[in-house]
């Protein structure tokens, strides 16, 4: 039987640096990890894919906020489902290239996905998801005062505006994203960790403003999938201990327990990998069984033990 494996591809890993931002450029890069993913496939290895969007529905909001007195500006949420149809769009292409030039019969498709969030979450009193560009002390300033974004600093690499990021509870496409995996798709699902919605009291759905961090919805699609393999792909090929300092060590292996020791003496930073440690923690307490954190590059390598960190109950 073959093994399932969850990608979660980073929406910062699809925008390399401030010279190469374009849809263009964002597609080379797809392109790049396509290569990896079909790896995996010609290994007999089922994939789902999800992605990021904090950069790209960043650049959206902004589009919008230079452009609102010419024309309405975009919700949150509708930001978010048109990163799922755009880099679905490319994701599709790029893979279903590389599938047919090498003659495998594999079908994909993109699940445009809504994700249950409590409308209660503490998350919206307190905004803590980056997305849009990295900005500069002083650019951060500008934008705070021009459009009234909350900005914080990333992690060391500069500043972004933040938005609320609620837990997710319900990924409501679960079933359809099922019903694709049994009938040999390929599927991209929870693109940018979803669209957040809340269910009222009549029982409808309605988008919320924020941003889902994907590695936590992906971590939920994982174990609800039973996957052999949750895969965060990121910028660094391995986990480190002390990460930028003198005494920084790298980690090839670490247990459950070790990784939750890890996240209590602050080793992992918030805007950069505590999310997808706790994301990580969150997959193998729920039955899951291994974590990959590695490069795009590095995904095939990783999952046949040569490159990467691997975390295990």
């Amino acid at each position: 039987m073959s093994k399932l494996a969850v990608i979660a591809i980073g929406g910062n890993s699809l925008i390399k640096d401030r010279t190469h931002q374009t849809v263009e450029d964002q597609y080379d890069c797809i392109v790049e990890t396509a290569e990896h993913i079909v790896k995996l496939i010609e290994k007999n290895i089922n994939v789902v894919v999800t992605h990021g969007n904090g950069p790209q529905v960043g650049f959206i909001l902004l589009r919008s906020e230079i452009a609102k007195n010419e024309i309405h500006e975009i919700p949150l949420p509708s930001a978010g489902a048109d990163t799922q149809g755009a880099l679905g769009y490319q994701i599709q292409q790029a893979v279903g290239n590389l599938l047919r030039q090498k003659n495998i019969e594999k079908k994909i498709a993109t699940v445009i996905t809504q994700v249950l969030v409590d409308k209660n979450d503490d998350a919206f009193e307190n905004p803590t998801k980056p997305i849009g560009p990295f900005l500069t002390k002083e650019e951060a300033k500008s934008k705070k005062a021009e459009y009234g974004w909350d900005i914080a600093k990333d992690a060391d690499r500069g500043y972004r505006r933040v938005v609320a990021s609620p837990i997710p509870q319900k990924i409501i496409e679960q079933n359809v994203i099922e019903h694709l995996i049994e009938n040999n798709y390929l599927v991209v699902a929870v693109g940018g960790g979803g669209i957040p919605v809340i269910q009222e009291k009549n029982g409808n759905l309605k988008g919320v403003p924020a941003v889902i961090d994907k590695d936590r919805a992906s971590s939920l699609l994982a174990n609800n999938l039973n996957a052999d393999f949750l895969i965060i792909s990121t910028a660094i090929e391995r986990v480190f201990l002390n990460f930028g300092k003198e005494n920084q060590q790298e980690i090839i292996e670490m247990t459950l327990n070790e990784a939750k020791k890890y996240c209590d003496e602050g080793h992992f930073q918030k805007g950069s990998m505590l999310p997808k440690i706790e994301a990580s923690i969150t997959f193998l307490e729920n039955g899951g069984k291994e974590v990959i954190i590695t490069t795009p590059e590095l995904l095939a390598d990783a999952v046949f033990g040569n490159a990467g960190t691997k975390i295990r109950r």
